[in-house]
């Protein structure tokens, strides 16, 4: 069985109302572990235990970490994460909920990676947040459900952090007949290292992340977002960090979900009626969640 939940799909009444178009919603914000995350790392922890792997390692505090922590607890693995210094608090008490030993090591998601690989033994397994094509293939699954319910979108829209959520739903959408239909693929302005890929036309490491949205923050993204992006219609678009935040705030009021900026960033394409939007009926967004924003910090930022 898989370890991910088939998350409902709904059609927003305000959203839909607010644009002028059927806009549904794939509400994986109320997977177990809090966010989309799951679905790949669920499937490559199972992969990798069917192989022999008797720990997992992650370098994430974020909802990479959480997935890893959710699927090994599930499964009966130990699981140690390795978090930066700059993890907050709560997120490390999240990761200790769900049994996960919690180490924390460097400045920066770079160091506390290198750690984490010194780490591994013959008998452990490392999750990487983004790039394994396991994760891709399990997030695929979000588009496989959407398609099962009747629902073939004229767009999906979606965040990009490191790329791995974007190579899950075009394979998802290429899987299932959909290859025309356009990936409308948002980031914050403070952390946009796709859209500086799709300019260069490679994978580019930009110079520092400096945004609200700290789940997008991966300073290069993986080469298959890029390679998938030269194959598959894909159109990048910027959001500032206040608009992301307005977004999760509206969604709050009009959904009655929490949802952390990285998140939102997707939601503002919607609330602030991007011109990117306009062409486009029957669109799609992934509401990918995000466990280690409270409330009270979303109403703070």
């Amino acid at each position: 069985m898989p370890l991910h939940l088939n998350t409902p799909l709904l059609n927003s009444r305000p959203l839909s109302q607010l644009t002028g178009s059927q806009v549904w919603l794939k509400m994986d914000a109320l997977q177990p572990s809090g966010s989309f995350k799951i679905r790949g790392v669920g499937l490559a922890c199972q992969r990798y235990y069917q192989q022999g792997a008797r720990r997992f390692i992650s370098s994430s505090g974020g909802n990479a970490g959480l997935a890893v922590a959710y699927a090994g607890r599930t499964l009966g693995i130990p699981v140690t994460v390795i978090v930066p210094e700059s993890t907050p608090i709560r997120a490390r008490e999240l990761l200790r909920l769900e049994q996960a030993e919690v180490i924390v090591h460097g400045v920066s998601w770079q160091e506390a990676n290198q750690y984490a690989q010194s780490l591994l033994s013959a008998t452990d397994a490392f999750i990487h947040p983004f790039d394994d094509p396991l994760l891709w293939q399990g997030h695929a699954t979000l588009v496989d459900e959407v398609v099962a319910a009747g629902v073939r979108p004229d767009a999906v829209v979606l965040s990009v952090g490191g790329g791995g959520l974007l190579s899950g739903v075009i394979t998802g959408l290429q899987r299932n007949g959909l290859p025309d239909v356009p990936v409308i693929a948002v980031e914050t302005a403070g952390a946009a290292s796709f859209h500086a890929a799709i300019r260069a036309g490679h994978a580019v490491e930009i110079d520092r992340i400096n945004t609200v949205a700290t789940s997008l923050g991966a300073k290069k993204v993986c080469d298959q977002a890029v390679k998938l992006a030269g194959e598959h219609p894909v159109i990048s678009e910027v959001v500032t960090d206040e608009e992301a935040l307005r977004a999760c705030r509206l969604f709050i009021d009009d959904h009655r979900v929490l949802t952390e900026p990285a998140c939102g960033a997707s939601l503002a394409c919607l609330y602030q009626q991007k011109a990117v939007m306009q062409p486009y009926r029957n669109p799609l967004v992934v509401v990918c969640g995000g466990a280690t924003l409270s409330l009270e910090q979303l109403l703070n930022a």
